[in-house]
Order: C-alpha cells, then structure tokens, then sequence
C-alpha cells in the first residue's frame, strides 16, 4: 500500500479524539472519550446497547456536535468542507428513496460528489444481481443494504463509517456484503469504523478495536496488541475467596473460582507466578470480559493514545 490513502497522508489519524462528550437531558451519553484511529485501519466498533457508539459515530460524521472536547478526521473538524469530503456514513436505517429506480440513485450520487466512482458503485450493485431498473421500495433488505454499500463507497471515502449496517441481514447476505466491504477497503486503503455485536464476525475481519461501556473508553487500540497484553489463567488454589495471592499484584479484569478451580483474565505486570495454565484470551472473550467488569481500569495501547493521555488508563492510573 502506499503511504497516502484516499483520506490523506497515511501518518495523520483518520480520527483523533480529546475527550470528546456529549450530554442530552438524561445525561452524558459520552464522555471524556480520548484515543486515536489512525488510517488504514478496520476497526470495530463494540459495545451494550445505549453505550455511546452511535453518539460517537454521529459526531464524527458531523450529525451532532460534542458538548466536550474535541475531534478530527483527518486532521480537519467534522464540519468543515474537507472532513465531509473525506468521510462517508452509513446508517442502520439505510434512508434511501424508494421512488428512485437503482440507477437513479447511483445517479444522484454521481452527481453530489464531484469525487464519485461510478465503476465502483456499478461493481457492487450488479455483484449481487440487482437489476439496475429496479426500485429502491421493492427490493429486499439485502438488496437495500448493497445499494447503500454502493452508494457510500462510490465516494470513494477515506473514512467510512458503519453503524451496524448488517444487523437485519441473514448470514448468508452478510458474509457476502462483509466480503466485499473488506475487499473495497483493501484495494483503496479506506479506514472503516464499524460498529457491531457481532464479535465472531469482527474478529475476523477487524484489525483494530475500541471498546465503549456507559458512556466511557474501555479497550482502544490494535487487535493483537490487547490480545497479548492479556493472559487467560487457570489453575487449583487452597480454597478460600478472592484473587490468590500469586496474581495479586497483576490486574485481574475478570475472575471466578468453582470450588478449588478458578480462572481469571489478567494483564500480567511481568511473569506469572505458580502453577498457572495460560491462553491468549479470543477477542470475544476479551470484549465480554471488559463488559461485565466495568470497574477493571481500561487499557489503551501506545497507538491509539493521543498526546497526554496517561499510559493505557492502566494500573498506574488506577492506583
């Protein structure tokens, strides 16, 4: 791949957040939420229902303005003409006019953006047998789903944004779609956030990850990275409650005992000490792990901090 991608130079963040909030009536939906996304990447979007994903998402796609902090795509605010440029979102409702024919709506998009692929957007309409005269209103969801896909990719964004755009498909239309998501963004260099509680489906396609709970930044940074820094540990202790005592100076973000078994997700702060069997936890396994234990510290790895951000809001943070 090059070094500059349809978003601009590869070294600038297709997004850098400095603890971006925002708040409604019933309280903040986000908050003091800091990391960076830099470009290139497919990145997964992951959390509960009500957690801050779509806020997020319509701020950076300049829907919504935060009540705190600051973001940028690709180094320009979401308002401006550059960032809206640059950028494309998709929603989960999918709006399109159902009067319009295919082509009429391939059209409009040629004609609203001077940077419009039409090649492209024809790929992807005719991949999956979509009559091109047909209208929006009569076609089936995953038919729907292909057109937006098309419409959104013929402007050939250097960030996409994805707001799970699959959720009503059945497998089978989704593996598709997911196929040619990936293959687009590959042979363009597009960075894709994309949120989804898919986590089977992300782990195989997402390189990158953050993870949102209540409002606030659990898990940021690239997939293999969180992977590693976490161990899966299993053993036979003494009997007895709580963390044993060969993990107590490790931070544990999850464990249970059963009887004398007892299993815990920990990030090891150097080796483990006794008789520990060891696994690198799944991203599932790590994602739910983070989700039920909200009062673990977060981790944010070196690549998806911003300036001043405390090192991965670890340990040292939480001490």
């Amino acid at each position: 791949m090059s070094d500059t991608t349809y978003g601009g130079p590869a070294d600038t963040p297709a997004i850098e957040a400095h603890g971006v909030g925002r708040k409604y009536r019933r309280g903040w939906a986000l908050r003091d939420c800091s990391f960076r996304l830099p470009a290139g990447r497919i990145c997964g979007l992951v959390g509960p229902n009500g957690a801050g994903k779509t806020t997020l998402m319509g701020i950076a796609a300049n829907l919504m303005e935060p009540t705190a902090g600051t973001l940028k795509v690709f180094g320009a605010v979401p308002d401006s003409a550059e960032a809206g440029r640059r950028s494309a979102f998709l929603a989960q409702e999918k709006p399109l006019f159902r009067r319009f024919t295919v082509a009429e709506t391939l059209r409009m998009g040629r004609e609203l953006n001077p940077d419009w692929d039409q090649r492209a957007a024809e790929a992807i309409v005719r991949a999956g047998q979509v009559p091109m005269d047909a209208r929006i209103g009569t076609l089936s969801g995953g038919q729907r789903t292909r057109v937006a896909f098309a419409l959104t990719f013929g402007r050939r964004p250097g960030l996409l944004l994805l707001d799970e755009p699959m959720s009503d498909l059945d497998p089978l239309v989704r593996h598709e779609l997911m196929g040619t998501l990936m293959a687009e963004a590959a042979e363009h260099g597009t960075t894709v956030l994309m949120s989804s509680h898919m986590l089977g489906e992300l782990e195989t396609v997402c390189d990158y990850l953050l993870v949102i709970s209540s409002g606030g930044l659990r898990l940021a940074g690239d997939v293999d990275e969180l992977r590693s820094a976490h161990s899966f540990v299993t053993g036979v202790t003494e009997g007895g409650e709580g963390v044993p005592a060969g993990l107590a100076r490790h931070t544990v973000v999850e464990s249970r005992s059963s009887g004398r078994q007892f299993t815990a997700l920990v990030r090891p702060d150097g080796p483990l000490g006794g008789r520990w069997e060891t696994a690198t936890p799944n991203l599932e396994e790590l994602v739910l792990a983070y989700l039920r234990t909200p009062d673990a510290p977060p981790l944010i790895t070196p690549g998806a901090r911003v300036s001043g951000q405390p090192a991965g809001y670890g340990r040292e943070a939480a001490a």
